[in-house]
This record gives C-alpha cells, sequence and structure tokens, in this order.
C-alpha cells in the first residue's frame, strides 16, 4: 500500500463509513464532541453540511478507501475548517496531507480550526499546515467543560 492521499466530492455510500467513525469511543474523546445517533446524523449531514451552499466538504481517500471527511463552513462571522479521520488511519500523516491539499481548495483567509486541547496529534496536524495559536477558551460540549483552542490560518 502506498497510503496516497487524495480528496473527492462526498458520494453518498460515504456517509455509513462516517456515521461509523464518529461512534468510535476513543475518537469521540480526543474530539471532545459526543457521537450522534443516527438519525441526528443524518439530519445534521443533510441539513447543515450537504444541504448548506456554503460548506465546502470532502471525502479523504487513503489508496482509495474512504479514511474520513474534511469541510469548511462559516460561522459566528468567521470560516471554520474542521476534519474526522477514522482511527485505523492515525499516525500515519493521513489528516496533514488531506489538510494540506483542502487548504488549495479552500483559499479564504483567514481560516479558523476549534480543537481540544488534549489533541495533541490534531494541533501537530494543524501547526504542520501553517495554523498559529489564536486563544485558548473554555466551552460546553455534552454538559462538560472542555479547554479548547483556536488556531487560525492567515
Amino acid at each position: 500500500m502506498s497510503n496516497e492521499v487524495r480528496l473527492r466530492n462526498i458520494e453518498p455510500n460515504d456517509l455509513p463509513v462516517f456515521y461509523e467513525q464518529q461512534l468510535d469511543a476513543d475518537a469521540t474523546r480526543m474530539a471532545a464532541f459526543p457521537s450522534r445517533d443516527r438519525a441526528a446524523f443524518d439530519a445534521h449531514w443533510a441539513t447543515n453540511i450537504l444541504g448548506n451552499p456554503a460548506t465546502v466538504t470532502q471525502t479523504i481517500l487513503v489508496d482509495g478507501q474512504v479514511a474520513g471527511n474534511i469541510g469548511s463552513w462559516p460561522q459566528d462571522g468567521v470560516r471554520l475548517v474542521g476534519y474526522w479521520i477514522g482511527k485505523e488511519h492515525w499516525g500515519k500523516g493521513v489528516a496533514t496531507r488531506a489538510l494540506a491539499a483542502f487548504l488549495h481548495l479552500v483559499t479564504e483567509r483567514p481560516l479558523h480550526a476549534h480543537v481540544a486541547k488534549h489533541n495533541v496529534g490534531s494541533i501537530r496536524v494543524l501547526e504542520k499546515c501553517g495554523f498559529n495559536l489564536e486563544r485558548e477558551e473554555s466551552v460546553e460540549v455534552a454538559g462538560k467543560d472542555v479547554a479548547e483552542l483556536v488556531l487560525v490560518l492567515r
């Protein structure tokens, strides 16, 4: 296997893979974001992601297999970026290569990323792609306070 990373438009058959990835307990802990049940997941993707013309979202492929997704959307007056990589692809440079490719598609700057402070892997990915720490804040996620970093690419 070559570990070739590429992006493509999302296809309907990608969504079941994304759904399963967001159920992983280690992934939700790292992201500090709870998983959604199937109905909530489908509604979120249909309305907020695929149904929002201001959102740019791509499937991440590794050697032709769905490895995750990456997207960008406007929120609270800024453009955000986020990604979700299946756990079997962690630590292999997939997120870094996917984000670097995605930054050629979404050229609006500044671009902001919110990441749980304990998610050192994701912070490293963002920094490798040129993002810099702007601030730390505390946010409530599922009734718990989470230390979050905001990184920005200018």
